[in-house]
């Protein structure tokens, strides 16, 4: 996997012939209020107090005064980097994308039947959100009194769009899965799917893990593949 620059150096994954967005040093644009290295110490001492305060207390509690304390600046200092809260879970997201990009990767992969590859990137997935479930929600939150960290989301799951629409078509062309309506657009409903997986499986609900990923994988394999897996079929491991 290769980064590349797009413009206005916006930070790009490239995955052999195919380049998207990459959504997390991206978002800075529409959240902080200044472009500082990564290197700015003070912006990561704040980021540093926030994701203490943020598992600590969740973020309807988060103080920012606090925040300012515990990373050693002034609260002014705060907002100099950020809008808000939601702008600092945003920049905070960013250690979630490599987790996630790794669990595109596998679905994408050459390796291993279509039904494997399926599992094992809804298990990735599901792995990732139970790794950064305080954070997660705390995104959740944002989302929903912000329109930028909407856009910020949408834009990430979007960036995956192509990825996943030229496996589909990959797999089409080689005879292994039928014609259909337009990869883009089954692509982009499949992601939408595990965007309501990781929802559902963070805030939780009726249904197991383990239900949730049978069901996923299910529904994306007969998406794709034109096939189902039955209940009480054992799953094949290569």
């Amino acid at each position: 996997m290769t980064v590349v620059r797009g413009g206005d150096n916006v930070p790009l994954m490239q995955r052999g012939d195919h380049v998207v967005s990459r959504a997390g040093p991206a978002t800075r644009s529409q959240t902080d209020r200044r472009r500082p290295p990564r290197s700015d110490q003070r912006r990561a001492a704040i980021l540093d107090a926030f994701d203490a305060a943020l598992r600590a207390h969740g973020l309807d509690a988060v103080n920012i005064a606090d925040v300012a304390a515990n990373a050693g600046v002034s609260r002014s200092a705060f907002y100099f980097y950020f809008e808000n809260k939601a702008a600092a879970v945003a920049a905070l997201l960013e250690t979630m994308y490599d987790d996630v990009f790794a669990a595109s990767d596998i679905v994408t992969a050459s390796e291993g039947s279509p039904r494997w590859r399926i599992h094992s990137m809804l298990e990735a997935l599901m792995e990732t959100g139970a790794a950064h479930r305080y954070l997660f929600t705390a995104m959740l939150d944002a989302r929903a009194a912000s329109s930028a960290i909407r856009e910020i989301w949408d834009s990430s799951r979007e960036a995956f769009v192509p990825v996943i629409a030229a496996m589909i078509e990959s797999e089409r062309a080689a005879g292994n899965a039928p014609a259909g309506p337009a990869a883009e657009v089954l692509a982009g409903v499949l992601l939408e799917l595990n965007d309501r997986l990781l929802e559902r499986f963070t805030l939780g609900g009726p249904r197991s893990r383990e239900e949730l990923i049978l069901g996923a994988e299910t529904i994306w394999l007969h998406t794709i593949f034109g096939t189902a897996i039955g209940v009480d079929e054992v799953r094949e491991t290569s």
